[in-house]
């Protein structure tokens, strides 16, 4: 890794400021360590055909604690050809990812995930499980947020407020439940969290610390946590040392179905996905349908739920591929690597853009999917294209406004997917641009001259 000439305490030192609070620190830690790798005192490997387009950051909940620069800089030195921040409810990464790709000179997105009430699916579960009409949705290639005063700024305002009137409906229910355990949202919660968005994820954490902070004693926590979790005391001698497993235990029996944390979904809790199309459109943004595994109800005939996603505005689709493969269950695999499989047909016959990625909200996921595995490498070259399409989309919407959606790209393909999709592959898969280039590039990118950016890109 680090070569000889600068010390590994030093690397670790400017690692770590890279989750620093301030976002000027992190990114004069992030320079540094591009100037040490341009240098060759750091270990960068060398590029390969894999993306991570869903990393949660710490605007939301990343599983290591990363800031988007840390998440740009984790991608950056493994090779990984493209990558994407998509946190939850907020578009605070933004300009911080903007900031990072130009540091690093790396293909860097920016998106964001939110639930939102399908009125059309209203008493069918999609992909949110045993939540009817409720719906995980992205937004990918945002270079800036909705206009002040505008729809989709109220959108996005709404969306983060609902979050939290959920959250606390949640705490309050837990707290009543725990009885002994008592967390304060405002106190033990939020402060959690990097910018006040707090997650299910900062929920568990602090239910977590609060329990070992009224059980200090090892045994007496186990009882605690046995007797609540409704989990065998062996069972629970071996959680209670797991952060990992515990939470995500502690994630099923109180805040899934059936739990006491858990309420029916309210509408009124929820933007609807219409808002969320339109605002996701109004920053020039591509709508994704969030696709779970194709085992719900409402994803089963994955011909239908493609085809609504497609009427109601998605260009593209957000896959987490480690859900259709990574099972120990030899039915359950095979039954969803074949949904996968029918899902890229279709995706491929409506020249749908692909965004695959890992989460990063829990420790048990990888930093990058396993691209190699039997099951993913048919489908490598797709998932890199549709990456590719997505950076090419955010470098040219940034640089001159002619993104996927913009009237440059009406103008120049009308309804001609497969030619836009080849365009903006094309620009993505391009060395970034810089300096003198990005003056070439933006004036091409205005006009919206697809022969004058593809030149400006060539130097």
């Amino acid at each position: 890794m680090p070569h000889a000439d600068k010390p590994s305490e030093e690397l670790a030192a400017l690692e770590k400021q890279l989750d620093a609070r301030d976002m000027a620190q992190r990114l004069r830690a992030l320079r540094e360590l591009k100037r040490l790798a341009d240098r060759g005192a750091v270990a960068v490997e060398a590029p390969r055909p894999w993306v991570n387009m869903h990393c949660h950051s710490f605007y939301s909940y990343n599983a290591h604690g990363y800031s988007p620069s840390h998440v740009a800089w984790e991608m950056y030195r493994r090779g990984v050809s493209v990558a994407a921040v998509i946190d939850f409810d907020v578009l605070d990464a933004v300009e911080e990812v903007l900031a990072a790709s130009d540091a690093l000179l790396y293909r860097f997105c920016a998106g964001v995930e939110s639930r939102v009430y399908v009125e059309e699916f209203r008493n069918v579960v999609i992909n949110s499980p045993d939540e009817p009409g409720i719906a995980y949705y992205c937004g990918q290639g945002f270079v800036g947020r909705p206009a002040p005063g505008s729809d989709g700024e109220r959108v996005l305002a709404t969306m983060v407020q609902r979050a939290a009137e959920r959250n606390r409906a949640m705490v309050a229910r837990i707290n009543a439940y725990l009885g002994d355990v008592q967390v304060d949202y405002d106190k033990e919660v939020i402060s959690l969290s990097a910018a006040g968005n707090a997650t299910e994820r900062h929920i568990l954490e602090a239910y977590e610390r609060k329990a070992l902070e009224v059980f200090p004693d090892r045994a007496r926590r186990a009882l605690f946590w046995a007797a609540r979790l409704k989990v065998g005391h062996e069972e629970m001698e071996r959680l209670i040392g797991d952060s990992i497993r515990l939470r995500n235990m502690m994630r099923t029996k109180l805040m899934k179905y059936g739990g006491p944390g858990y309420a029916p979904p309210e509408p009124a809790l929820f933007p609807r996905l219409e808002e969320m199309v339109a605002m996701i459109r109004s920053c020039g943004a591509m709508p994704m349908y969030a696709w779970l595994d194709g085992t719900n109800p409402g994803e089963e005939d994955t011909e239908l739920v493609v085809d609504f996603a497609v009427q109601a505005g998605a260009v593209g689709i957000n896959l987490i591929p480690d859900r259709n493969f990574n099972i120990r269950n030899g039915a359950e695999k095979e039954r969803k690597v074949r949904k996968l499989e029918e899902l890229m047909r279709h995706v491929t016959a409506r020249g749908l853009v692909l965004n695959v990625g890992t989460e990063m909200n829990s420790p048990a996921q990888p930093l990058v999917d396993h691209l190699d595995a039997p099951e993913l490498r048919p489908h490598v070259s797709a998932f890199l294209e549709g990456a590719q399409i997505v950076w090419g989309h955010s470098l040219l919407l940034r640089h001159g406004g002619f993104g996927y959606l913009s009237p440059q790209a009406q103008a120049a393909f009308g309804s001609d997917v497969g030619k836009k999709n080849a365009f903006f592959r094309d620009v993505g898969s391009r060395p970034v641009p810089h300096g003198a280039q990005l003056a070439r590039l933006r004036a091409a990118s205005k006009a919206g001259d697809v022969r004058g950016v593809l030149n400006a890109l060539l130097g």
